[in-house]
């Protein structure tokens, strides 16, 4: 029986693991989400969850839709605006340059 426990058990850390994991990589796509953004975050759930014993899933939901959340929580408004300008500006870039790339002679 102690078999099934330790199984049951690895099973519930991977899929802690995962959700944590997801939740990294999305909050780190959020604009203007830096790295003191990112540990808080992490650490906030890292710690509610050790405290209560609950799985993030449980306790927060989707990790895509908590690291929106999050990030607008966290983000001041006029960085994470300014941040979504300049990722549509690299972007429109980007769409231009490939485009040219397949004009001939260029």
């Amino acid at each position: 029986m102690a078999g099934k426990d330790e199984t049951t058990d690895a099973a519930r850390e991977k899929d802690r693991e995962r959700w944590l994991a997801r939740f990294q990589i999305r909050l780190a796509v959020q604009p203007a989400v830096d790295r003191a953004v990112m540990l808080q975050a992490v650490k906030d759930v890292t710690v509610h969850c050790a405290d209560t014993g609950e799985h993030p899933r449980t306790a927060f939901g989707d990790p895509d839709a908590y690291a929106v959340q999050i990030a607008a929580r966290l983000v001041p408004a006029d960085r994470a605006v300014h941040a979504r300008r300049r990722n549509a500006v690299a972007d429109a870039l980007d769409s231009v340059l490939r485009a040219a790339g397949g004009a001939t002679g260029l």
